[in-house]
């Protein structure tokens, strides 16, 4: 199956600049050196700690930031560093939906113009048939036709999380970017919006890259997840593989954090010590090892620890700070 969305070696580093003269004297490594891919249809999601640059990456995939280095192919079209104008007509293949719905719908605008303003922009169809499809779009999201008219503010957060869902597909795409979608929602609301998306995407067959730190959540909705630490991502499997055999330590930990139905459950939560190292100054070696105080970091300082695949589409990160010795010792050969 061919992929719809492949990103090679991605980085996203933004400039630090100080002194009198206002000059460059480090950078942020948001996002350094991420490579994945997603199929046609599915969901990928994509997980970790608050700052760990998932949000960074979307916004990168969908090119509301330029990539310092790497590739995003879009099918077989890079689009990396294409002009605004030449990536306008993409624009209808890959779009994004973003975590507050109270600061991304502007609230000067009605919903009406809100929802057609994709249509605008791409001049699908005559005026009278844009109006028609914001009717027809808010209906499919559950709401009614009538709410065209109003604005942002006289919605609920769970209804206006809706009116981005039917601008985000608008224009039919191929991709949609979502970026903690229900995060910013009451508990009960989570659910009608999260199942909203799944009714979407087996309606419009569109590919989801999902991004949430709930974990939770992510198992609900996804068919593959990977896992980001400190700018890169350090596991990539199928959800079901990813809950029930984790291989890399912080996922191990991530997963112990979740909590359990059952109040008699036991599990034993994995607490990391340690603070999470700067994305202005990262350590030489594992980023993880660093913060937990690996006795094995020292070893893994300029050493390369790319993902290898460590099971039948199971990559993890060859670090020895982060697998048992005998994953390591199955990595090493793989490297």
């Amino acid at each position: 199956m061919s992929h719809l969305l492949e990103v090679k070696k991605l980085k996203m580093h933004f400039p630090v600049k100080g002194g009198i003269m206002m000059r460059q004297v480090g950078a942020v490594k948001a996002v350094d050196d991420v490579s994945f891919f997603v199929r046609p249809g599915e969901t990928l999601g994509l997980v970790g700690e608050s700052g760990c640059g998932k949000s960074t990456l979307g916004k990168c995939l969908v090119r509301l930031y330029e990539p310092t280095d790497g590739e995003i192919l879009l099918g077989e079209t890079d689009i990396t560093r294409m002009t605004n104008k030449a990536l306008r007509p993409l624009r209808k293949n890959i779009q994004m939906m973003f975590q507050d719905p109270a600061e991304s719908l502007n609230s000067r605008f009605s919903v009406r113009q809100i929802v057609r303003e994709p249509l605008d922009i791409q001049q699908i169809g005559s005026k009278k048939e844009r109006d028609a499809k914001v009717d027809e779009l808010l209906e499919k999201v559950g709401l009614p036709a009538a709410a065209a008219d109003k604005f942002p503010v006289e919605f609920s957060g769970g209804q206006r999380q809706r009116i981005g869902v039917a601008r985000a597909i608008a224009l039919n795409p191929k991709l949609l970017v979502l970026d903690e979608p229900v995060s910013a929602l009451d508990v009960s609301v989570q659910s009608q919006v999260l199942n909203l998306l799944v009714d979407l995407q087996k309606e419009l067959n569109m590919a989801y890259i999902f991004i949430a730190h709930d974990l939770a959540v992510v198992k609900h909705i996804s068919d593959r997840v990977a896992v980001m630490y400190l700018g890169k991502i350090v596991e990539l499997a199928s959800s079901e593989t990813i809950y029930q055999n984790p291989r890399h330590a912080y996922t191990k930990a991530l997963l112990s954090a979740i909590p359990h139905a059952d109040p008699k459950h036991q599990g034993k939560r994995i607490r990391l010590e340690g603070d999470v190292p700067s994305p202005i100054d990262p350590p030489a070696g594992s980023a993880f090892g660093h913060r937990i105080n690996h006795p094995r970091y020292e070893e893994t300082v300029g050493l390369d620890m790319p993902l290898v695949e460590i099971a039948p589409d199971h990559w993890v990160a060859a670090d020895p700070c982060s697998l048992s010795d005998e994953d390591w010792e199955k990595a090493k050969q793989l490297v």
